[in-house]
Formats: C-alpha cells, structure tokens, sequence
C-alpha cells in the first residue's frame, strides 16, 4: 500500500469541523487570562504572568509523551513552537536534549519559559538552552536544523473572543499552521530522519491542515487520538515525517520560483 493510499484513507477518516455553536461552547473565553496564575505539571509549579497561556488538555497530550519519552529527545535538536509558560523546555532538559529551542511570539511568555527552565531545569552539561522571540520559525538562524517539533497550534476555526490575547492563543485558524509547515520545507528546518508532532483537533479545520501537511511533503501518522465526556471535541496527535526529500525541496523551490 502506497503513502498516498495511506494518507487518503486517514483523511477520509478524521471527523468533520464542528459546527460553531459547538466550537463556542468548547472554547469558552478563559477570564482570567489577564491576572497572575499558577500551574502544576509532575510536581513542578508554574507562575503565569497576565496574558501567558495555561496550558489545557491538548498540551498536556504533548507534554505527557515528552516526559514518557514517546516523543523522543534525548540528544537531539528540539523546538517547542508556542513555548508558552514553559513546560515542554523543562521537560526536554529533563530528558536530555542536545538544544532547546523554547519559541513564541509574545516575548513575554519567552522570558517567563526562561525562567521556568532555569529554575526548574537549570543548567545541563551538553544541552543549550535558546529561547527566541519569534512568529513560528521567522526568527531562527539559517543554520537551524531540528530533530524534533511540537506544535500545539491556536487553530481553532471560530473566533472565540475579541479579546487579542485570546485569539493569539486560540482561535488564529488554520493560516498558522499552513505558514508553520511552508517554513519549514521553505527554509529546510527538519533535519534528516526529523520528525513534527502536531496537535489538532475538530474545532479546527482539521481535514484541511492534515491535508497540506501531505501536500507539503509529509507523511502523517496519528500517534494518539483523545475525546471528551460531554463533547463532541477529538484531539489528535499526529507525527509526521518527509515522504521523501526531493518532494519537500522540489515544493520549496516551486514556492521561490512563485
């Protein structure tokens, strides 16, 4: 059986958008997002400054796999887009990494990650630690090349909020990831034998986002598949890998050429 064959069966299998009424009653505006918080994950505590995201439960689907080492890093070049508060460098440090790359474009949730790591992760002996204020990968060196990427997109289909704070962390829609993965293959970020772990679920235009990925050049996989009592809400968690590496430098020269 062919890639393709493989990849148009899992689309054709992933459920539909749901409908708005749902997404908003899903995607209920946080009110505090303004105030000072906290967060726990394995024992470690948190500090959320105003307007630093808590992380909910299709993080924690990343985080999770991170810390039981299913989404391996030990000794490779990580990058957790939308860094949030943190957690996913604390727990790469944890675990080993090579190079942590802890990115997000709200400078300050990148300093408030710094800070997490420093005082939860510290100081490793063959780990560098490299937070960056960045729009995905804008603000990356060109000599970046990355083991392994998270992403937990805010692709929600709906604007929840008027709120831009919220809609940063929500609901941008699903132009962020089809930009995530056009830079990626663009720029040539995914080193060899690399991998993208990529969080979404069907308040977002699900079908759509797997099906650029493919067209992008990768080969999807879903990793793990989550739901909710009382909802209709299915996460998935998707690893993808270059179908080959021809296509993704072909697709990008197309792109310059364009």
């Amino acid at each position: 059986m062919s890639d393709r064959t493989i990849t148009g069966d899992l689309l054709a299998a992933l459920p539909d958008t749901l409908p708005r009424e749902e997404i908003l009653a899903i995607n209920s505006a946080p009110s505090d997002i303004h105030t000072h918080r906290t967060y726990t994950y394995n024992g470690w505590s948190f500090e959320l400054p105003p307007g630093v995201f808590r992380p909910g439960d299709t993080s924690r689907i990343i985080h999770d796999r991170l810390l039981d080492g299913t989404i391996a890093v030990a000794g490779r070049s990580y990058a957790a887009i939308g860094a949030g508060l943190g957690v996913e460098a604390v727990i790469a440090g944890v675990r080993g990494a090579r190079e942590i790359w802890a990115a997000d474009i709200h400078p300050d949730s990148v300093a408030t990650a710094a800070d997490h790591y420093r005082r939860l992760a510290g100081e490793r002996p063959g780990t560098d630690f490299r937070p960056l204020v960045s729009n995905l990968f804008e603000e990356f060196p060109d000599s970046a090349r990355l083991d392994v990427i998270t992403f937990n997109p805010p692709a929600v289909s709906t604007r929840t909020s008027e709120d831009p704070t919220v809609v940063r962390n929500v609901c941008v829609g699903a132009g962020i990831v089809t930009r995530f993965f056009d830079q990626i293959t663009d720029r040539g970020l995914l080193a060899p034998g690399g991998e993208i772990h990529l969080v979404v679920s069907n308040t977002a235009e699900l079908r759509t986002i797997v099906a650029y990925a493919v067209e992008a050049g990768f080969v999807p996989a879903i990793a793990h598949r989550q739901s909710w009592e009382g909802d209709n809400c299915q996460a998935f968690l998707f690893t993808l890998t270059p179908r080959d590496s021809e296509h993704v430098t072909a697709r990008a020269a197309d792109r310059v050429a364009n």
